[in-house]
C-alpha cells in the first residue's frame, strides 16, 4: 500500500525515529500507526512514550480549590500572546473558580454562570473572542472531591497565581491532619508533573495497554532465541518494570527516589496522624493531544516519502 507523508510524520512526531525506519515500518503494519509504534520498539528502534501526543495548541490550564475539593480547567486560545494577556488570565481565573461549584465536567462547567454577569461560561468567551481578537475555547475541565483529607493543586512553571501550562490534582482521603496531608499531596502532585503517570494503581492501567506491553516485550525477547520459559519469565520482569514506570504508587519518589510513593504515603501518615490514602490524581499539559500543522517539515518528509 501506498504510504502517504503525512502518516511518516505523524509516526515521527510519536517516536522520534528516523524517518526511512518509520517509512518501513509502516508498509510492514499497513499504515497502522500504532501497530508501527509497536513494530519500532520491538526492533529497538523506538522508546516511545505510551501516552505519545503533540502539544501545540496554546492558552493556559488554571486550578482553584477549597477544603475538600479541587479543580483543573484548560482554556485554549491560539497564541501565547494572548495567554500572557491580564484579560485572558482573570477570564481564565474565573473559570476555575466557577468550576469549583459544578460536578467539574466539561458541560457543566461551559452552562454555568459566568461572575459578575448573567451569561453562561460558554457565552462569556463567545463575547471575548471579540474583543480580544483571537479564537478562544473552553476545552476541559476535571474535579476531585474527598470527603475527608484535602484534594492539592500544583501548577508548574506558574505565568500568574493558579494559572500556567501545566496543572495538576491529586487526592488524599484521610481523617488526619488536613495540612499535613495537603503538604504531601502537593509533593505528590509535583511528583505527578514530572513523571505523567498512566493510573494510580496497577489494576487501573488499562488492561489494552497490558496486553499491547506484553507483545511488545514477548517479541523482543524472543529475539533472545532463548527456550519459552525463559522467555516466559523475562516477559514477567519487564512487565514488572513497566509497572514501576506507569503506576503511581509503585513509581520512585521524585522527592525521595530510594523509596516509591506508596512507602512515602506509608512515612507521611506519621505527620498527618491517621492512615491515609491517595484517591486519586489528574494531570492536564497544555495542548497534549492537539496537533498543530508545521509546514516547513511536511515538506521534508514528502521528499523522503517520494523515495
Amino acid at each position: 500500500m501506498s504510504i502517504s507523508a503525512a502518516q511518516v510524520k505523524q509516526l515521527r512526531d510519536m517516536t522520534g525515529a528516523g524517518m526511512m525506519d518509520c517509512k518501513t515500518a509502516l508498509s510492514e503494519t499497513n499504515g497502522d500507526i500504532e501497530a508501527a509504534v509497536d513494530w519500532l520498539r520491538a526492533k529497538g528502534i523506538s522508546k516511545a512514550d505510551k501516552k505519545a501526543g503533540r502539544t501545540a495548541a496554546e492558552g493556559l490550564v488554571g486550578v482553584a480549590s477549597d477544603a475538600t475539593s479541587a479543580v483543573v480547567v484548560e482554556v485554549n486560545s491560539e497564541t501565547d500572546f494572548v495567554a500572557r494577556n491580564d484579560a485572558f488570565q482573570t477570564i481564565v481565573r474565573n473559570i476555575a473558580e466557577v468550576a469549583l461549584t459544578t460536578d467539574g465536567s466539561t458541560d457543566a462547567l461551559g452552562a454555568a454562570t459566568y461572575p459578575g454577569s448573567e451569561k453562561s461560561v460558554t457565552d462569556t468567551i463567545k463575547d471575548a473572542i471579540g474583543t480580544i481578537g483571537e479564537n478562544m475555547s473552553l476545552r476541559r475541565s476535571a474535579k476531585l472531591t474527598v470527603s475527608s483529607g484535602a484534594v492539592a493543586t500544583y501548577v508548574h512553571n506558574a505565568v500568574a497565581d493558579n494559572l500556567g501550562k501545566l496543572g495538576v490534582l491529586v487526592a488524599i482521603e484521610t481523617t488526619g491532619n488536613a495540612d499535613a496531608a495537603r503538604a504531601f499531596a502537593r509533593q505528590v502532585a509535583m511528583h505527578v508533573a514530572a513523571t505523567n503517570p498512566l493510573a494510580l494503581t496497577a489494576e487501573e492501567v488499562d488492561a489494552s495497554a497490558v496486553e499491547r506491553e506484553k507483545a511488545v516485550f514477548s517479541e523482543q525477547a524472543r529475539q533472545s532465541g532463548k527456550p519459552e520459559n525463559i522467555i516466559e519469565k523475562m516477559v514477567e520482569g519487564r512487565l514488572r518494570k513497566f509497572y514501576e514506570e506507569v503506576v503511581l504508587l509503585k513509581q520512585a519518589f521524585v522527592m525521595n527516589p530510594d523509596v516509591t510513593v506508596e512507602k512515602a504515603l506509608a512515612d507521611a501518615e506519621k505527620e498527618i496522624g491517621a492512615p491515609a490514602k491517595l484517591t486519586g490524581f489528574v494531570r492536564f499539559a497544555l495542548g497534549e493531544g492537539i496537533e498543530k500543522e508545521e509546514s516547513d517539515f511536511a515538506a521534508e518528509v514528502a521528499a523522503v516519502a517520494k523515495k
